[in-house]
C-alpha cells in the first residue's frame, strides 16, 4: 500500500493541528501488532491508532472501535505505566521519512516532569513501535528486532533507519533538474521511486501531471516540482485530498474534484481528510481480510469433515460389495449339504463340481479349503453367508446416515462459499459447532490453537 512519504507527512500535519496538547487517558492493544492511544483534548475524545502489521500499518485517528482483549499484552501493560496521564508536546517526522516522532511530557514514579518518546515506524514488514526515554534510549519495543544495521532492543539507543536516498525536500529546481537528467536512460516514475525519499509508484502515477513517463522537458519538470512543492504546502487543508485507486490503493493529490465526507461531528474534511480516508480504508481491508481468513478456517474444518464423510461412504461402499456375493456363499452350502453322500469325509480336494438344481441342474465348480474337512467347507460358507447377510442391514443402514451426512455438508460448504458478510460466518459457525462432525473438528482446530 502506498502509505508513502507524503502520506505521513499529510496525517502529522493534520495531527499536529488537531492532538497537541492531548491527554493519554487509555492505551489498550486489540492485537499483537496494534496499539490504540485514547486522548482528550478541548472537550472531544480522538482515538489514534498505531499499527505495525506488515499488511495494515499505518498512523492515523480511527472512528472504528475494536475488541479489547480479556487479558492485555505486556506491552499494552508497559505503555499503560510510562504513557497514561501524559500530554503530547509534539508530533513531527523527518523529511518525508515514514518514521513518525510523538513525545509525550509526564511524570516519573519520583513525581519529575520527564519526556517519553513514542517512534512509529510505518515501514511494511519492519513496522514497529518504540518507546524511548528523552535520550532516546529504548524502553521496550512492539517488535524485537537484532540486526547488523541497528538494534532494537530494550536499554539501546535508538537509531534512525539509515537513509540511502535523496531528500526532495532539500532540493531547488535547478538541482531537482539535474539529478533527474543525469538518469535518462529510466522512466520517470523510476528514477523518482529510486532517487528520492518519500516517492512512492502510486503516488508518482498519480501525480505526473500527464507528463510522459519518458518523454519529458525541462519545463515538464518544472511544473511537476512546484506541483509537489505546493501539495506539501498545503497539506493539513481541503486542497489535499487521498485518491482512491480500484479499492486496492491511494496516493495523495493536490485538489481532488471529489469531496470526501464524514459523518461525524467533531471532525471536518479540511482538517483531518487524509486521517480518516486511511481509517475507512484499512478498517476496510481489515474487515475484508478478517472476513477471507474466517470463511477460509471455517471452509478447512468443513473439508476435513467431508474427506471424512467421503472416506467412511467408500468403506460402506466397499463392504455393500461384498455382500453382493453372500447368496453365492449361501448357494456353495446348500450345494454341498445336498451331495454331502458322494464324498469321502477325510478326503483332501480343493474343488468340487456338482449339479446346481437352482439353475436346471448345470454343473457348478465349488471351491474348497483342502486344509479343512468338507464338512467343515460347508460350515465356513454359511458363516460367511450369515456374516454379510447381518452385514448388509447394518451397513445400508449406516449408508443412508452418511448419505444424509454429506448433504448437510455439502449445504454448509455451499453457504460458506456464497456469504457475503461476517454475520453469515457466525450464522455457519453457531451451526457446525452443534453439529457431531463438525464439532469434533472444531474442538481439534481449539485445541491446536490453545
Amino acid at each position: 500500500m502506498a502509505f508513502d512519504g507524503f502520506v505521513t507527512k499529510a496525517v502529522v500535519t493534520e495531527l499536529k493541528n488537531t492532538i497537541i496538547g492531548a491527554k493519554v487517558n487509555k492505551v489498550f492493544e486489540p492485537t499483537k501488532n496494534e496499539v490504540i492511544l485514547g486522548l482528550y483534548n478541548n472537550g472531544i475524545n480522538y482515538t489514534l491508532n498505531l499499527c505495525a502489521n506488515p499488511d495494515f500499518c499505518r498512523i492515523c485517528l480511527t472512528t472504528h472501535s475494536k475488541p479489547n482483549p480479556q487479558n492485555a499484552y505486556n506491552y499494552c501493560m508497559l505503555l499503560r505505566k510510562y504513557l497514561i496521564g501524559g500530554k503530547i508536546i509534539n508530533i513531527s517526522n523527518y523529511d518525508l521519512e515514514r518514521t513518525i516522532e510523538i513525545q509525550f511530557e509526564c511524570y516519573n514514579d519520583l513525581n519529575d516532569l520527564v519526556v517519553r518518546k513514542l517512534f512509529i515506524e510505518v515501514m511494511s514488514r519492519q513496522s514497529n513501535i518504540i518507546l524511548t526515554n528523552e535520550n532516546n534510549i529504548i524502553i521496550d519495543t512492539l517488535k524485537h528486532f537484532d540486526n547488523n544495521v541497528r538494534e532494537l532492543l530494550p536499554a539501546h539507543e535508538y537509531v534512525f533507519t539509515p537513509i540511502a536516498k535523496t531528500s526532495f525536500l532539500e532540493k531547488n529546481l535547478n538541482e531537482f533538474i539535474d539529478i533527474i537528467k543525469k538518469d535518462e536512460n529510466n522512466s520517470l516514475v523510476k528514477i523518482l521511486t529510486n532517487t528520492f525519499i518519500g516517492f512512492s509508484k502510486t503516488f508518482c502515477v498519480l501525480n505526473l501531471l500527464n507528463i510522459e513517463d519518458t518523454n519529458y522537458s525541462d519545463t515538464d519538470l518544472e511544473k511537476l516540482f512546484n506541483y509537489i512543492n505546493e501539495l506539501i504546502k498545503n497539506m493539513g487543508t481541503s486542497s489535499v485530498s487521498c485518491k482512491l485507486i480500484d479499492n486496492k490503493d491511494y496516493a495523495l493529490i493536490l485538489n481532488l474534484a471529489d469531496s470526501y465526507d464524514y459523518d461525524d461531528e467533531y471532525y471536518s474534511k479540511s482538517a483531518l481528510h487524509v486521517n480518516f480516508f486511511l481509517d475507512d480504508f484499512y478498517s476496510n481491508k481489515e474487515n475484508t481480510s478478517i472476513f477471507i481468513n474466517s470463511r477460509n478456517a471455517l471452509l478447512k474444518i468443513v473439508s476435513a469433515s467431508l474427506k471424512k464423510v467421503y472416506k467412511k461412504l467408500e468403506n460402506i461402499n466397499s463392504k455393500l460389495k461384498e455382500c453382493e456375493h453372500m447368496d453365492t456363499f449361501r448357494l456353495y452350502g446348500e450345494l454341498l449339504t445336498a451331495n454331502l453322500y458322494k464324498f469321502n469325509p477325510d478326503s483332501n480336494i480343493s474343488e468340487i463340481t456338482v449339479e446346481n438344481y437352482y439353475n436346471e441342474n448345470k454343473t457348478i465348480t465349488i471351491p474348497l479349503d483342502k486344509s479343512i474337512s468338507v464338512q467343515k467347507n460347508i460350515q465356513k460358507y454359511f458363516k460367511k453367508y450369515n456374516k454379510l447377510k447381518n452385514a448388509l442391514a447394518i451397513v445400508s443402514e449406516q449408508k443412508k446416515e452418511a448419505e444424509k451426512e454429506l448433504d448437510y455438508i455439502e449445504s454448509i460448504v455451499f453457504n460458506l462459499s456464497n456469504a457475503k458478510t461476517m454475520n453469515d460466518i457466525n450464522e455457519v459457525y453457531e451451526e457446525i459447532s452443534e453439529n457431531v462432525t463438525t464439532k469434533k473438528e472444531l474442538s481439534k482446530k481449539s485445541k491446536n490453537k490453545k
